[in-house]
């Protein structure tokens, strides 16, 4: 059994878990059923959580449309203040907080602690876009009339959450809806649930009224996210996780023309040019690569290094990839598990495929064996242009290095995915930034390894998604517009 503090074990206690869905506040599920998490370093159960079905989705929506009219006609500063000491309370618990997602998500101690910053920086950055909110009046063209233009809170938004990231999606989607006015709805991933079941608790702490923010845990996603498509009262729906997943969603939500913001898949491509600063190469490669242990959307997938630099880029990198510690968050590792049997299976099928065709491992790091879903970190070299692994999320601690020489080549490759996320860039800024403008990627990172920031917005093109998540443009999710023509005395 990995080496858990008894501190957090009694944080999650205190969580009450088998109260976890939080309608109003905590509750059971109506049968009284629940599911158990389980810890990725070992195998072992954290806790039994209760497992939200379509009676509790139904509860949830009751709670949130009746919520609605009072938190929508809340003044703008009131929502605002709630998120800032939402804010402020997360930083209070930032230990606890990052100590639960690295037990039940896997991730190394600094990956949660950083996450724990990002997440609470959506709740201060909205809660200043809260009183923001835009609109305008003038003269109609002809005369006669005056044009009042306003932002109206789209209402009741149904969010779902994967296990990547389980404080940042959370509080990414639910920052923005609250300052609009909207009230939510959220079903987290089954895997990791109960950190969600922590931000609903800071969030009540904070102030925001019962009812405003609802969490169903469960094990019957379909069920539950089509209970709250096919109501009338849910006019929002926000998805972040798989493209396939995203692509069902978008069908439901045709039926009832519901407002859909979806952020989906990403094969973000690693481009290094003839000219980039090697180290700083290496430097942003470690980060985009292995943050969060390679399960990130918006991790580096494919590496293209030119032909003259590849030599000493693929040294100076495998001599870094070679450093890492793999092995069970709380022992101090900058690496963690994969977050099950089944993901870490299909790493490993991906890099024997790649082996097979071609590639070699050229460096790779240790991982303990036995219990676990832990896989080394590693570097593979000579890997073919057309090889499976790019075309397809690795969405673990490998990365694969393709040679190019030509501009337009490169770019073919780069862009010949369905996917566009985002993208890397290493170079002069005189090559770099027109190269970066022919990518097809909603975010492209120019000569740094992170694109994400709660002050710009997060989201792809093509089938990486719809609509942006962050920045000015996250609160607009949320809001809808509508006008006034004033008759106007001559």
């Amino acid at each position: 059994m990995s080496a858990v503090p008894e501190k957090l074990r009694s944080y999650v206690a205190d969580l009450d878990p088998e109260r976890a869905v939080w309608v109003g506040g905590p509750t059971a599920a109506d049968d009284g059923g629940t599911f158990a998490v389980h810890d990725p370093a070992d195998d072992s159960e954290i806790a039994q959580v209760s497992d939200g079905g379509v009676s509790d989705a139904v509860r949830a929506v009751d709670a949130a449309a009746d919520a609605f009219p009072a938190w929508a006609a809340t003044a703008p500063r009131e929502r605002g203040e709630a998120l800032r000491k939402a804010f402020e309370l997360m930083h209070a618990e930032a230990e606890e907080l990052a100590g639960l997602m690295a037990w039940e998500n896997g991730k190394s101690l600094a990956d949660a602690r950083a996450e724990v910053t990002y997440s609470a920086e959506f709740f201060r950055w909205f809660s200043e876009e809260a009183v923001r909110n835009e609109g305008n009046f003038g003269s109609s063209p002809a005369g006669g009339t005056r044009t009042i233009v306003t932002q109206r809170p789209v209402g009741v938004a149904a969010m779902v959450t994967p296990w990547n990231f389980p404080a940042a999606m959370a509080t990414r989607k639910i920052g923005p809806a609250l300052a609009a006015g909207c009230t939510v709805v959220l079903k987290p991933a089954s895997e990791t649930p109960l950190t969600a079941l922590a931000v609903a608790r800071i969030l009540a702490r904070a102030g925001v009224p019962e009812g405003v923010v609802n969490v169903v845990p469960t094990t019957s996603a379909g069920d539950v996210v089509t209970a709250w498509l096919d109501d009338s009262r849910v006019r929002k729906v926000s998805f972040t996780g798989s493209t396939g997943v995203g692509r069902h969603l978008l069908t439901q939500a045709a039926d009832r023309v519901v407002n859909a913001s979806m952020e989906l898949g990403g094969n973000a491509p690693f481009v290094v040019g003839p000219d980039a600063d090697i180290e700083a190469a290496v430097a942003g490669a470690m980060l985009a690569k292995f943050r969060n242990g390679g399960q990130a959307c918006t991790a580096a997938n494919r590496f293209y290094v030119h032909t003259d630099v590849i030599d000493d880029f693929v040294s100076r990198f495998g001599a870094e990839i070679e450093t890492l510690t793999v092995g069970p968050a709380f022992e101090d590792n900058q690496i963690g598990p994969l977050i099950t049997a089944q993901a870490h299976k299909k790493v490993v099928a991906l890099v024997d495929q790649a082996v097979n065709a071609g590639a070699r491992v050229a460096h790779r790091g240790d991982a303990p064996e036995g219990a676990g879903h832990f896989h080394p970190a590693m570097l593979l070299a000579d890997v073919p242009a057309d090889a499976a692994l790019l075309a397809e999320e690795i969405f673990g601690p490998v990365a694969p290095v393709v040679a190019w020489s030509d501009d337009e080549e490169v770019l073919r490759l780069v862009n010949g995915t369905e996917f566009g996320l985002s993208a890397y860039v290493f170079g002069s800024l005189g090559w770099a930034l027109p190269f970066a403008e022919r990518i097809d990627a909603g975010m492209v990172g120019i000569n740094r390894g992170l694109v994400s920031d709660p002050a710009a917005p997060f989201g792809g093109v093509k089938q990486s998604g719809i609509g942006r998540e962050g920045g000015r443009e996250g609160i607009r999710e949320y809001l809808e517009t509508q006008y006034f023509s004033v008759a106007w005395p001559s």
